[in-house]
């Protein structure tokens, strides 16, 4: 089976990252606690391996040739990503009560201000989010919040809400639009979710619910309801939007409802406990469940 990534021995580009660093293989190998001998020999095993010299032999030292230079750039920034990754975890605690998974928007609108409120009564269990716009995505999670069917067949599902789907955009764009009724959105610019989410409710679907043949405006395409969300307040288009969901940009007036019209939402949102869940977890998820009608804190 090939590798995945297409490097040489990491030993050769460890020893050659010091000598390179440290502008001499003496240097090097007291750093390494290695002897200069076996630095120079894992530099000739990788330079043999590229197939070109990093490396100008001096009399008294080495110097990095152009390909040694580019080399070396390219390892301190991947040694740099690692180091910060793993001080990272250092700082982490070792044990995290609740795992919990869920899309960008679902994160950053309802559960990140949820899991605030939490922790002011509950200041002892932690919780970590798994945050992913990919249907099915891997990770181990205790609890999924997501819009609707499962996805992984959990001991148990729970309905969080129903929602409205509406028609948003900014006051701006609703005058300079002339938008005043449902039909002259068939004319709007349009923001669309491109997801494999197959359950949401695109704009075709919403206007045909409402009894409207597909737009014939200008369309602009995202994969991400964050980002759909950010384009409509920068007056670009005219969203969908779960009513619920973003009611803060509603109650700040980034955006408002375009017409009065809107459908009620196929899907609900639900909350999904998988049967290896623990009972720190259980109380986090009952916690949501009690106060899944609560208005979002504000701003």
């Amino acid at each position: 089976m090939p590798r995945p990534y297409d490097t040489s021995s990491m030993t050769a580009l460890i020893c050659f990252e010091a000598a390179a660093r440290n502008a001499g293989f003496k240097a090097a190998a007291a750093e390494l606690n290695v002897t200069p001998a076996a630095i120079s020999h894992q530099v000739k095993a990788l330079e043999r391996d590229l197939g070109c010299a990093l490396f100008r032999r001096l009399h008294r030292g080495v110097e990095l040739t152009e390909k040694g230079a580019f080399l070396l750039l390219a390892l301190q920034r991947g040694f740099e990503a690692i180091s910060d990754a793993v001080t990272e975890l250092k700082r982490r605690p070792e044990q995290v009560d609740v795992t919990i998974r869920a899309t960008t928007a679902v994160s950053a609108l309802w559960l990140t201000p949820q899991i605030t409120r939490f922790w002011k009564v509950h200041p002892t269990i932690t919780v970590s989010q798994i945050v992913s716009d990919v249907p099915g995505g891997s990770g181990r999670y205790d609890i999924a919040v997501g819009y609707g069917p499962a996805e992984r067949g959990p001991a148990e599902v729970h309905e969080l809400y129903r929602d409205r789907i509406i028609a948003l955009g900014t006051r701006k764009f609703a005058q300079d639009e002339n938008i005043v009724r449902l039909e002259d959105l068939l004319r709007a610019p349009l923001i669309h979710m491109n997801h494999d989410q197959v359950s949401w409710t695109g704009w075709r679907d919403w206007l045909r619910e409402l009894g409207l043949p597909e737009s014939h405006g200008r369309n602009f395409h995202v994969n991400n309801h964050m980002i759909a969300l950010q384009a409509a307040e920068d007056h670009i288009g005219a969203v969908l939007g779960w009513e619920r969901l973003v009611r803060r940009h509603l109650d700040e007036g980034r955006l408002v409802p375009l017409v009065g019209d809107f459908i009620e939402s196929p899907q609900p949102f639900q909350l999904e406990i998988q049967s290896r869940a623990s009972q720190k977890a259980r109380v986090f998820a009952a916690w949501l469940m009690a106060h899944r009608d609560d208005e979002p804190p504000a701003g």
